[in-house]
């Protein structure tokens, strides 16, 4: 099970680049469920999910390069880039900052994740985020993934308007 909620972020930590950081590549063989492939450095993965914003069902399997090469013939939507660093948060959590790149330059977003609900509803989040957007399907990486050009930009439009 996974729990996690999601915030934008209204100032970067000033030390981001002391932090351990993986380069991401991600992209999606379907949204509903969400099948998706992601390339994290050297490493291959295969994650199933089911439905849900704020706790759902994941499997994840590893695959190997050749694996991963051709399921991502098979994908659909646009390839989710960014660098993830790892902070260790003040509450014993680790938030999970994602850095977009490509299409999405310029955008950045926090994930943190519970073991169980109590925790994920008491959770106090840093001064440094900003709004919480876990139960907004539009921050899901499966929707990001499946925007034209167009909706990218409005998306950036609806962003800097909020």
């Amino acid at each position: 099970m996974e729990i996690e909620r999601k915030y934008l972020i209204n100032e970067l930590p000033k030390d981001l680049d002391s932090y351990p950081h993986d380069t991401i590549s991600q992209a999606y063989i379907c949204t509903e469920p969400v099948i998706r492939i992601l390339q994290n450095n050297d490493s291959y993965i295969l994650t199933l999910k089911s439905g849900g914003l704020l706790a759902r069902e994941e499997i994840e399997m590893q695959l190997s390069l050749k694996s991963f090469l051709r399921l991502s013939t098979k994908t659909d939507g646009n390839m989710i880039e960014k660098i993830r660093y790892k902070i260790p948060e003040a509450h014993g959590y680790l938030i999970e900052l994602d850095v977009f790149q490509g299409i999405y330059e310029g955008f950045v977003m926090a994930e943190i994740e519970f073991p169980d609900l109590e925790s994920a509803d008491n959770y106090t989040p840093p001064a440094w985020f900003g709004r919480e957007v876990t139960m907004d399907p539009r921050f899901h990486n499966s929707s990001l993934s499946q925007r034209t050009s167009e909706q990218v930009r409005e998306f950036f439009q609806v962003l800097s308007e909020s």
